[in-house]
């Protein structure tokens, strides 16, 4: 009896394993995007960034809110609501 691979069920590959986009599908894909959807992509990505503004004073990107204002992406300190 064979629980986990079932007949006829179609097998995807993992993301992982997949070929990477180059940078003009990124882009092209980014444009396709609504500014609320930007919004997302960028809090996703800012996990991965540090900001120096100098004078020892370095941020880590989650560290802000991205919210849509209008027709642009608006980036706040985030507040602690503690």
């Amino acid at each position: 009896m064979n629980l986990f691979n079932k007949p006829g069920a179609a097998r995807s590959v993992p993301q992982s394993y997949k070929p990477v986009l180059e940078a003009s599908e990124v882009i092209d894909l980014f444009a396709r995007l609504t500014l609320h959807q930007q919004a997302a992509m960028m809090r996703l990505l800012s996990r991965n960034i540090v900001i120096d503004l100098g004078d020892d004073n370095r941020y880590m990107g989650y560290e802000f809110d991205y919210s849509v204002d209008g027709a642009v992406i608006s980036v706040t300190p985030s507040i602690d609501e503690d």
